[in-house]
């Protein structure tokens, strides 16, 4: 049984489209220009991207009073600070003061990841879904409600919400993997197969349609198959931590706990004291139990459990 299937690292280039192009043509958004400021979080929920907020420069903005502005600037001086409380504050004094301005879709998909960040999924979802009423087949909100409902479990809608992002962008690879990923999930190996043949399409060299047939691979018992492409991709990243962690997972099913051991070992390394990921020290757990190493097991178990993880995952 896999104990998570790893989407560690997005596929070179970007794959979301411009939020501020076709959609928004009309109402004088031209002028803007979109980033993204990520959000720290542990990855390997797959699949989990899109937590991120995107800020929008304040020029172009046509917020009718000066009361309006400031509370936007603010919101966005309270999502680079982390001061989470704050910016969902700010985002609804905005949205309350002018609820019908043409700006107000960006910013409720802005306060949905900020209520995503801060464990409020119920009231995210709601923000998601209130930016996807005004514009249905906007990527860039898909993708958000697409992530929070993996995050709330709920495989199934993600899919559909990605299905429809990629009628709007076919070629869509980030979508691709992310969709693939989710059909593992569900234990639909066909789709999933389909979704990163259809990567491979589109860009040969792909790393990241080959990560996807790596855990491909995994769910079918390819477990030769499986060590042949996590070593490639190793090779073009190596000092990528969820490609040995997802190796790692793959020796455990292979009951080659040493290997798993120094793979994981590895990962916790290379993810440092930032960025730990609870799922790493479960794989450790399970691969120190293999080794009979009952005292060190139980403290990784402890360590995942304080960093989030939930048994029943």
């Amino acid at each position: 049984m896999l104990i998570r299937i790893f989407a560690p690292k997005s596929p070179k280039g970007d794959f979301t489209p411009n939020p501020l192009k076709g959609a928004f043509k009309g109402f004088g958004l031209n002028n803007f220009t979109a980033a993204k400021f990520p959000f720290r979080g542990f990855r390997g929920k797959a699949p989990f991207r899109g937590l991120g907020v995107i800020l929008f420069l304040l020029a172009g903005i046509n917020l009718p009073a000066q009361d309006g502005r400031d509370w936007l600037s603010l919101s966005f001086d309270y999502i680079k600070q982390n001061r989470l409380d704050s910016a969902e504050f700010a985002l609804k004094t905005v949205l309350k003061n002018d609820p019908d301005n043409p700006v107000n879709p960006l910013l409720l998909n802005n306060l949905g990841t900020v209520q995503r960040k801060m464990g409020k999924l119920n009231e995210a979802l709601l923000s998601y879904t209130a930016a996807l009423g005004h514009y249905p087949k906007q990527p860039v909100f898909l993708e958000s409600r697409a992530a929070l409902f993996v995050e709330m479990k709920q495989p199934q809608n993600a899919i559909l919400d990605y299905t429809v992002l990629l009628e709007v962008s076919p070629n869509n690879e980030e979508a691709l993997y992310q969709r693939g990923l989710l059909y593992l999930q569900i234990k639909n190996t066909d789709l999933a197969e389909a979704d990163f043949r259809k990567m491979l399409e589109l860009n040969p060299n792909s790393l990241s349609a080959r990560r996807g047939f790596a855990s491909l691979a995994k769910f079918r018992g390819d477990y030769n198959e499986g060590e042949i492409i996590y070593n490639y991709l190793l090779s073009k990243e190596p000092e990528d931590c969820n490609l040995y962690a997802g190796r790692a997972e793959l020796y455990l099913l292979m009951k080659r706990p040493g290997k798993a051991s120094a793979d994981i070992n590895r990962a916790i390394r290379l993810a440092g004291e930032n960025s730990p990921n609870p799922y790493f020290y479960v794989i450790r757990y399970r691969a120190k139990l293999l080794l009979h190493e009952k005292e060190g097991a139980a403290k990784d178990l402890e360590k995942a459990i304080a960093l989030g993880y939930k048994e029943e995952d």
